[in-house]
């Protein structure tokens, strides 16, 4: 990254303005994946692979719930954590992560209590009740532990110690600057969901499904990641596996091997729920099918048929080419879910390099572990 470009950071970020916020899927999908374009200052560049920092604000509703949960009006005054003086709503709206919960917050704030810890609250304390505290942070936010304890917080400024920063949200980038000079894409997913007869959303994709419109601004930076690139090698073949929103970054590499004319052959595997709804980018991908430039673009809706086809199964479908690509010297890229998709995909890989090389899975272990020490394994999981 240039000079210019490392004077914005996750602590003094670029105020940058929304350009387009447009939703990817259908009406009738069950999800809600977005695409935003955001503005860039002249100088401040990426590199395909990288991730945008965005930091969020949390919702206005959010924050009058958890003021009116600790019995503030808001205009008190608090240090926030570079001692600056703002107001308390300020603080919860733009520096304290009123969200998730996690254990941490619920012992600090039972350390608020000194001796006289409600008996709920010491119920969830301690490594015994680990498991316990485990179940009742799930789907809770801040909002939840001060209204079932309430009167605990007798300082504004104690909520500094109850809760975590309001951090900045990583995204993969889903643009090469070499097509779009002065601007940064990236691909989200709204997320909403239910939990203790309450309607929550993600902290980061809610602002940006809900209060980002074309021309508001929000503070950004860009994030290196260089264990996540394309080949130096431009004639290398390119393996993509980007289910969901993981296909963020491999619409970077595309753009950028279009915009610059690079030859190597790339081949993408990309699924969802349905194709109807849920097929992203599609028309700029078969564009790119046409035009030569992807060689080869597999799909995989798992709901498009009565039994569920996953990226991992049309890889097993192909794994005689995939492995011929393999032994031309391919690099094979995941993004996604590291939680199950990640590890899915490793398996079949694994597969695949035993089927195609007639090996024992020990064999297709050591070859993985040769393509990761010569980083063509490359992944970038969440």
């Amino acid at each position: 990254m240039s000079e210019h470009a490392s004077k914005y950071t996750r602590n003094q970020p670029y105020t940058s303005k929304v350009l387009v916020n447009d939703r990817l899927t259908g009406p009738e999908s069950e999800k809600e994946t977005i695409h935003i374009e955001l503005a860039l200052e002249e100088g401040m560049t990426y590199t395909p692979g990288d991730a945008v920092g965005i930091i969020p604000t949390n919702r206005e509703q959010a924050v009058e719930g958890v003021l009116k949960a600790l019995g503030f009006d808001g205009t008190e005054r608090v240090l926030d954590h570079y001692k600056v003086e703002i107001s308390l709503h300020d603080a919860l709206t733009t520096r304290l992560g009123i969200g998730k919960l996690g254990r941490g917050n619920l012992n600090q704030y039972a350390k608020l209590c000194g001796e006289n810890v409600p008996a709920g609250l010491k119920a969830l304390m301690g490594q015994e009740n680990k498991a316990i505290a485990e179940e009742y942070v799930w789907g809770r936010e801040f909002i939840d532990l001060a209204t079932e304890f309430p009167g605990i917080v007798k300082q504004p400024q104690e909520l500094f110690n109850v809760l975590q920063r309001l951090t900045p949200r990583m995204y993969s980038i889903a643009s090469s600057q070499a097509a779009h000079p002065d601007q940064v894409h990236t691909t989200v997913r709204v997320v909403r969901y239910n939990a203790h007869h309450a309607d929550r959303q993600g902290v980061c994709s809610g602002h940006l499904g809900e209060r980002a419109p074309v021309n508001s601004t929000m503070p950004i930076f860009l994030h290196e990641n260089n264990a996540f690139r394309l080949p130096e090698d431009t004639n290398a073949p390119v393996i993509m596996i980007g289910p969901g929103t993981g296909i963020a970054p491999f619409r970077a590499f595309l753009e950028h091997r279009q915009a610059l004319g690079e030859k190597g052959d790339m081949w993408l595997f990309f699924g969802e729920q349905r194709s109807v709804s849920d097929y992203l980018y599609k028309e700029q991908f078969l564009g790119m099918q046409k035009d030569g430039l992807l060689t080869r673009l597999d799909t995989a809706f798992s709901r498009d048929q009565g039994k569920k086809v996953y990226v991992q199964d049309r890889m097993q479908e192909k794994a005689a080419e995939l492995y011929a690509w393999l032994e031309r010297g391919a690099y094979f890229y995941v993004c996604g879910d590291a939680s199950r998709m990640a590890k899915d995909v490793e398996n079949a890989l694994l597969d695949v390099i035993a089927k195609g090389s007639n090996g024992t899975l020990e064999h297709a272990t050591e070859y993985l572990g040769e393509m990761k020490k010569a980083k063509r394994y490359q992944r970038d999981v969440y």
